[in-house]
């Protein structure tokens, strides 16, 4: 890592958001963090991304900024690992917008505006997709028309991977083993939810693919379904492709089912009694053996686990969700301790005394995990 870089400006930017931490990527501190909302939109004081980040760089007056790391969402197969960012970046950034289009775009306008603003500063784009880039062809792979699939850059890439990254070394830390050893099936649950099979340190399958649409329930998104639903619903119900689109990735999930995105406020309402209790219930109920589903079959493909990680909001905050994932898989040797899982806060073993699988909670942190591979590239 290069010495000289002491504070990495990490910028993560939204539709009309722009969350930020200035990061020590040596010691990890936190010299700054916040977050602008609403820009663009009326009544807002803010009009544009590069209007945001002069007004964060005046609310970062007095700190040094030695780099700036971006969150870009999707580096298809343009970009395996973190760049240095040029007009030609910018320009293979924005080419692979149609396969996140929610993403990609402000991620640029994040860039351009930040170029702008600190043009000697030297920029980095880390990318979401890069981790899954060491999945081997058969986990990558749709069994659609080959020719089609490899003109349109259809396949599986991935998501959430510099939590991955960063959550599966802090794992190989804490149970003080080498992570070029370990057989990890990491969980990384929030209103966006997936799962990682990680093999020594690398991803060898992950439930996300093409889009962050695939694989577990999330809060709004629907995961895993039969794609013949899709032209059923244009068919029958009438729906166009965009409504199908908002259906999925919007109006489903945890939110479809139980009426709630938020995964607190289902547990809640499950609890107790009537038509919306028990609605909450099978939300939860579904969501558990979606996960359950993957840890079986993640344990088949690395041929045996060494530690089931949780991470994210809900993997970090959620006993009951934790317990409930495993609560039928004692025969794989994932065994929960009840108290241990209940109680405690940061990096822990809520496994059993006997498991032998060891059952880990590990905070994520990506903003850390960018900025580390920033000055990492720049070393």
């Amino acid at each position: 890592m290069n010495a000289d870089v002491r504070s990495v400006f990490v910028l993560n930017a939204g539709s009309s958001s722009i969350k930020y931490r200035v990061v020590d990527p040596v010691d990890g501190a936190a010299l700054a963090s916040g977050s602008l909302d609403r820009i663009g939109e009326p009544g807002s004081s803010t009009a544009d991304h590069a209007q945001a980040l002069v007004e964060i760089r005046t609310r970062l007056a007095g700190i040094p900024i030695d780099a700036v790391g971006h969150r870009i969402v999707h580096g298809g197969r343009l970009f395996t690992t973190p760049v240095l960012i040029d007009d030609e970046v910018e320009r293979g950034i924005e080419s692979l917008a149609p396969l996140a289009p929610l993403h990609n775009p402000p991620g640029l306008l994040g860039i351009r505006g930040a170029r702008a603003l600190l043009p000697d500063v030297p920029q980095v784009a880390v990318f979401d997709t890069a981790f899954h880039a060491t999945m081997p062809a058969e986990a990558s792979t749709y069994a659609i028309d080959r020719e089609l699939a490899g003109r349109l850059g259809i396949r599986r890439y991935g998501f959430h991977g510099t939590s991955y990254r960063y959550v599966s070394a802090r794992a190989a830390a804490h149970l003080a083993r080498p992570l070029d050893e370990l057989k990890m099936i990491v969980l990384h649950l929030g209103n966006g939810a997936s799962a990682a099979a990680i093999l020594g340190g690398r991803s060898i399958d992950t439930s996300m693919g093409l889009t962050p649409l695939e694989g577990l329930v999330m809060g709004t998104r629907s995961g895993d379904l039969d794609p013949a639903i899709l032209p059923y619903l244009n068919r029958v119900a009438g729906m166009s492709f965009a409504d199908v689109d908002e259906l999925l990735n919007r109006r489903s999930g945890l939110l479809g089912l139980g009426g709630t995105s938020d995964m607190r406020a289902t547990s809640a309402a499950a609890e107790g009694s009537g038509p919306e209790s028990d609605a909450a219930a099978l939300a939860i109920d579904v969501y558990v053996h979606r996960l359950r589903h993957y840890i079986g079959a993640y344990m088949a493909q690395l041929g045996g686990l060494d530690a089931l990680v949780f991470t994210g909001g809900v993997g970090e905050n959620s006993p009951l969700i934790r317990e409930r994932a495993v609560d039928r898989l004692g025969f794989l040797g994932i065994e929960v301790d009840r108290d241990a899982n209940a109680n405690g806060s940061g990096e822990r073993t809520i496994s059993a005394p006997g498991s032998a699988v060891a059952v880990l909670v590990i905070p994520t942190d990506e903003e850390l995990e960018i900025a580390r591979q920033t000055a990492s590239l720049l070393h």
